[in-house]
């Protein structure tokens, strides 16, 4: 018997349309059309303002020649631009390629040439590698240079510049929906150790849910006000320009996240809401008093990319910032678990509280499914926080896939599961707390060591500003943990034996790092994640 609820029921133009963050910024720029949108520098713009700049950039592609399907690329830092070409190459159905920029000039000709780019953004400071990168293109990108006074130095290196190319543009510009909401919207490259980045493709529906999804997750409201930390390159700032305009909100622009400005932002512009990794929290709650700034507002700060130690949130709270963890990879948008508050957690101490808030939590809102399990049988670990397993995701906030690369894509999808590659245990309590990158797990004696937890342990001693644990060859027990540490200023007395003393005291003695190497500063990726590659091949 056929299903009465379908029959007749059928989707049509008035009740089905494809799902896409181009509505957030329509919608905004009505509903709050003198809001302020952007800050940057003395720049201030509305939503009206930002909304009819997005449309011209629209129509000046569009007149350009670039069509559904094309590749935008943008080598830009966090600025009001990088925001407009979030809605301006979508609007034509277009791809935005936004490009990490402490990134090399060979690895962007490969992205360059691999994505396909037709047109190029590129801003004064990376001039140098930006005209390199261009040069070894097999087909020539038009560059556009952005010259954003609030940077000094390098050279307009494009054909034009980014206003001259808005000038050309039309304000009554009619953008489309998708045509269908599994449409490309951007391409984001793997930052991977190993051989040539992925190139990682978003679709529409994604980039809207998982927008949504961030927005409640850290409970933004109208008008919030977002400071970019985070870099908008890094999973199109993990879905955060969408995000933020989706609540009318404000964008405090930063080139580059350091303590002083962003004490000052937060003073200055009353910010409610940013994200950093934990490498960024550190730098916060160990700067000099004189650049911390009061602030009446309630503060939340997310952080991902690396699991904060318990301490790093216990001392921001301490500042008056609420700490949401978040977990989630380029391949999906950026966050795909949080780490809920739950109600009785208001009642542990604060060391307590900070190691609960330091797992990765459960499923967002954008999320499906997940799985701590065998990534061969998909068989799950039992939920008793010990059990280590692989950590499966499903959902809508899962890439497209790998741009011309089915077999990775096929590995990665096996199961009908994204396979994240980091390595965790499953809580009673369905929280997930991961212990490693696959690749990063020690195997001491036949036994396994999380580094993180060793790390999150070397945090705990008050000499310590940063820390990163790899493991090295060992002709006895196969691999051994090694410590690389940078100390706080003034702290030039502590020795290795005082860091030993310290982990035997908090960790079985297998786990006791059993090298310490002092360091002035740790290797990091742009987005302030350590690179255990280049500490590990420092040991090998």
């Amino acid at each position: 018997m056929d299903n009465m609820f379908e029959l007749g029921l059928d989707k049509t133009g008035a009740n089905y349309t494809p799902l896409t963050p181009l509505t957030f910024i329509e919608r905004t720029a009505i509903a709050h059309p003198k809001r302020t949108a952007v800050i940057h520098g003395t720049v201030r713009r509305t939503w009206a303002e930002t909304y009819e700049r997005c449309l011209k950039m629209a129509s000046a592609l569009r007149k350009l020649g670039v069509k559904k399907g094309d590749t935008v690329a943008a080598l830009l830092p966090n600025i009001p631009e990088m925001l407009e070409l979030h809605y301006a190459v979508p609007m034509i159905g277009a791809v935005l390629n936004a490009q990490n920029t402490r990134l090399d000039a060979k690895t962007m000709t490969f992205m360059l040439n691999h994505g396909q780019a037709k047109v190029f953004f590129t801003d004064k400071e990376y001039s140098d590698r930006a005209q390199e990168a261009v040069k070894g293109c097999d087909a020539k990108p038009l560059v556009v240079d952005v010259d954003d006074p609030m940077f000094e130095g390098g050279e307009l290196i494009g054909s034009t510049t980014y206003e001259a190319l808005l000038a050309t543009g039309d304000s009554d510009f009619q953008w489309h929906f998708p045509d269908d909401e599994w449409q490309a919207i951007s391409l984001n490259y793997t930052s991977g150790t190993t051989g040539n980045p992925k190139g990682v493709v978003y679709h529409h529906r994604g980039a809207h849910l998982n927008a949504l999804s961030n927005a409640i997750g850290l409970g933004m409201s109208s008008g919030s006000v977002y400071l970019w930390t985070l870099p908008m390159f890094h999973c199109n700032g993990w879905c955060y320009p969408w995000a933020v305009t989706a609540v009318a909100g404000t964008h405090v622009c930063l080139r580059a996240p350091q303590p002083e400005p962003i004490f000052d932002a937060i003073s200055e512009h009353g910010v409610t809401h940013f994200c950093a990794a934990p490498v960024v929290l550190n730098m916060l709650v160990n700067a000099p008093e004189e650049y911390r700034k009061p602030f009446a507002q309630h503060v939340t700060a997310a952080t991902g990319g690396a699991a904060p130690p318990a301490a790093t949130i216990e001392s921001m709270e301490a500042m008056g910032m609420k700490v949401v963890h978040l977990y989630g990879l380029t391949e999906t948008y950026g966050p795909s678990l949080i780490c809920e508050f739950q109600d009785d957690w208001n009642a542990l101490d604060a060391k307590e509280k900070a190691s609960k808030v330091a797992r990765q939590g459960i499923i967002s809102l954008s999320m499906a499914d997940m799985l701590v399990a065998d990534p061969a049988t998909l068989e799950p670990v039992a939920k008793d926080g010990k059990t280590i397993g692989e950590l499966l995701v499903k959902g809508n906030a899962v890439m497209k896939g790998y741009l011309n690369n089915p077999e990775e894509t096929g590995k990665s999808f096996s199961g009908d599961w994204f396979h994240t590659g980091d390595l965790g245990v499953w809580h009673s309590d369905g929280y997930v707390e991961i212990k490693d990158r696959t690749k990063d797990i020690i195997i001491s004696g036949g036994e396994n060591i999380s580094t993180l937890e060793v790390e999150s342990v070397l945090y705990d001693h008050p000499a310590v500003l940063e820390a990163a644990v790899v493991a090295a060859p060992d002709d006895h027990w196969g691999e051994i943990p090694c410590a690389f540490i940078t100390l706080k200023t003034g702290h030039d007395d502590i020795t290795s034996d005082d860091i030993v003393a310290h982990c035997r005291a908090n960790l079985a003695g297998f786990k006791v790092p059993k090298k310490i190497v002092f360091s002035d500063e740790l290797p990091k990726t742009s987005t302030g994640k350590l690179q255990k590659h280049v500490l590990r091949g420092q040991v090998s």
